[in-house]
């Protein structure tokens, strides 16, 4: 009888009784009978009832978007790229972003992307984005980005643009544009050359005219 008691015992705490693992980079939060906890598990052993409890995971490592798009440019054209989208979720907002934003926060991320990605792109030309400017227009659509996702409690690290395809009309201007300040460039140094050449000409006859000089002029009779 006393196992039989001590049998169910045990059957009664597992039913009720249930755990769940919360690993490294990721964030527990308990949600009960529909209710969202305001409290954050962080990595470790969570205890809750089954029948009434759910353990909702999420990553809280910085995590990786990629994205291929057309961006506006200041002229009008479209500039096809490459996106890469860095962002992590504060640990301490992850029941905030699961009560406003849910577990598809990537979609709104990619949403935010293209409205700020459209304005601060359209402030630029096309050939800027494949200069020393992509860096600062990089930097621009970050921060246009955190106005919007930061008061969520989503961090973006950094947005990268890669591998930019210029419209072919003007991918060929530049390619000509930079052929031709190398070959500027490559003029300038011929005729520094010539002119050091020209120089040291001139050096060397001026040396042999005064050493005839005054070799002449030690002579006697």
């Amino acid at each position: 009888m006393r196992t039989i008691k001590i049998i169910s015992a045990v059957i009664a705490s597992i039913t009720f009784t249930s755990c769940a693992i919360v690993r490294p980079g990721e964030v527990g939060v308990k949600q009960n009978l529909g209710k969202l906890s305001e409290k954050s598990h962080l990595q470790g052993a969570v205890w809750f009832n089954p029948l009434t409890t759910r353990v909702i995971k999420t990553n809280i490592q910085i995590n990786d978007i990629e994205l291929s798009l057309s961006l506006p440019s200041k002229e009008g054209l479209s500039v096809i790229s490459q996106i890469s989208i860095l962002y992590r979720i504060d640990q301490n907002s992850v029941p905030k972003v699961i009560s406003s934003i849910g577990l598809g926060y990537e979609t709104i991320i990619s949403n935010v992307f293209r409205s700020a990605s459209a304005d601060v792109c359209s402030k630029y030309f096309a050939k800027d984005m494949h200069s020393g400017m992509r860096a600062e227009i990089e930097e621009a659509i970050r921060i246009k980005m955190e106005e919007t996702l930061s008061v969520q409690g989503i961090f973006v690290q950094a947005v990268l643009m890669k591998s930019i395809q210029l419209p072919e009309g003007l991918a060929s201007s530049i390619e000509q544009k930079l052929q031709a300040e190398q070959d500027a460039m490559r003029m300038v140094f011929i005729l520094q050359q010539e002119k050091l050449d020209a120089e040291r000409k001139i050096i060397e006859a001026t040396g042999s005219r005064d050493a005839q000089k005054i070799l002449s002029e030690g002579l006697t009779d």
